[in-house]
C-alpha cells in the first residue's frame, strides 16, 4: 500500500459503495476459505479516484474483476464492476454441523487514507440474490446452497496501519487510517440431513455394541468381537469426519458425540465381562437379568445425552 499524501484537505470525499452478492459457494472448512461472486458500484465526484487499480480486499486470497464499467458524462462517476473473490476466513466448529459463521468483506482505497476518502455504504435495495419460493416464502438458497442468510450489514470503518510506509516525516507515531467498508454475512446451515449422514454410522456402530446384550450367554466370544469392533468404526467414522474440519484445540460436538459413543460401548465390554464372570460361576438367571438392565439404564443414559448436546449445539449455533 503506498504512502498517504500529506498535504492538508479539511473534508475527506465520500464515495458510496453498494454490492450486490449472486453467490457464495465451495465452502472449504478445511483450508478455511469460499467463494463469493458480486456486482459493487461506486458513485463518486473527484476524478481523479481511481477504484479499478486501487480497490483493495484485504482478506481477499485471490480476486478478479470480470466487468467494469463506467459512467463520467454527470457530475458523479459512476462505477460499476462484477467480481470474484477466494475470501480467507475463520471457521467455529464446535457446534459443528449445527453451526452458524460469519463471513466478513471488506473494501478499501489504496491509494488515499481517511483524511481523502471515506466509504459510506449504498443500503438501497437488497443485498443478495432473495426471491419467493412456491410456497410465497422468502428464499435465499440461490445465493448458498444448504445455508441461510439471516444477517447482512454494511459498516464504514477507519482500519489503522501502525507503519508510514516509508514516509520519513511521520517519525513520532508512524501510522495511517485508510477508511474501510465492511460487511459482514452471518450465515446458518440447513443441519439435520447433513447430520445423519455423517452420524448415521457412528450410531449403527452402537447398536451393533448394544445388541451384544441380546445375545445368549454361549455367544460370548461374538459379544466380545462385535464390540470391539463396533469401537474401530466409530474411530474411523470420527477420522472420516475430522479430516474436512480444520484443526481445533476445543472440544467440539463431533468429539463429543464420539467420546460418548465411545464410552457406553466400553461400558458394553465390560458388563460383557461381569457376565462372563456369572455364567462361569453357573448364575445363568442372575447373568440374564444384569444384561437387561444394563442395557436399559445404558440406552437412557446415551440417548437422554445425545439428544441433550445436540439440542444444546442447535439452540447455541
Amino acid at each position: 500500500m503506498p504512502t498517504a499524501d500529506s498535504s492538508a484537505q479539511t473534508k475527506p470525499d465520500t464515495v458510496k459503495l453498494g454490492i450486490y452478492v449472486t453467490s457464495i459457494h465451495d465452502i472449504d472448512f478445511k483450508q478455511k476459505e469460499y467463494n463469493i461472486n458480486f456486482w459493487i458500484w461506486l458513485k463518486y465526484k473527484k476524478r481523479e479516484f481511481d477504484f479499478v487499480r486501487n480497490l483493495e480486499i484485504p482478506n481477499a486470497k485471490t480476486f478478479t474483476t470480470a466487468y467494469t464499467t463506467i459512467d463520467s458524462s454527470g457530475e458523479m462517476v459512476y462505477l460499476q464492476m462484477k467480481m470474484q473473490c477466494t475470501m480467507k476466513d475463520s471457521w467455529k466448529i464446535d457446534n459443528f454441523p449445527f453451526d452458524r459463521q460469519t463471513l466478513r468483506l471488506s473494501f478499501e482505497n489504496s491509494q488515499f487514507d481517511s483524511t481523502k476518502l471515506i466509504f459510506v455504504a449504498d443500503t438501497i435495495g437488497a443485498n443478495y440474490d432473495i426471491r419467493n419460493d412456491r410456497s410465497g416464502k422468502l428464499n435465499n438458497n440461490r445465493v448458498m446452497n444448504g445455508w441461510l442468510i439471516d444477517v447482512f450489514e454494511m459498516s464504514s470503518k477507519g482500519r489503522v496501519y501502525k507503519t508510514a510506509f516509508g514516509d520519513e516525516t511521520m517519525n513520532a507515531d508512524p501510522q495511517v487510517t485508510y477508511s474501510a467498508l465492511r460487511i459482514k454475512i452471518g450465515i446458518s446451515r440447513e443441519a439435520s440431513g447433513l447430520f445423519w449422514k455423517m452420524f448415521l454410522g457412528m450410531y449403527i456402530a452402537f447398536m451393533i455394541a448394544f445388541i451384544c446384550f441380546f445375545i445368549h450367554s454361549d455367544g460370548m466370544d461374538s459379544r466380545f468381537g462385535l464390540s470391539v469392533g463396533s469401537i474401530f468404526a466409530v474411530i474411523g467414522n470420527k477420522y472420516i469426519i475430522d479430516s474436512s474440519l480444520p484443526e481445533s484445540t476445543s472440544f467440539t460436538l463431533v468429539d463429543t458425540l464420539h467420546g460418548l459413543t465411545l464410552t457406553a460401548i466400553f461400558f458394553v465390554i465390560s458388563a460383557t465381562a461381569y457376565s462372563l464372570k456369572l455364567v462361569k460361576q453357573q448364575k445363568m438367571a442372575k447373568a440374564r437379568k444384569f444384561d437387561m438392565i444394563m442395557a436399559a439404564v445404558l440406552f437412557v443414559i446415551y440417548a437422554s445425552m445425545n439428544t441433550w448436546f445436540i439440542y444444546a449445539a442447535s439452540k447455541s449455533g
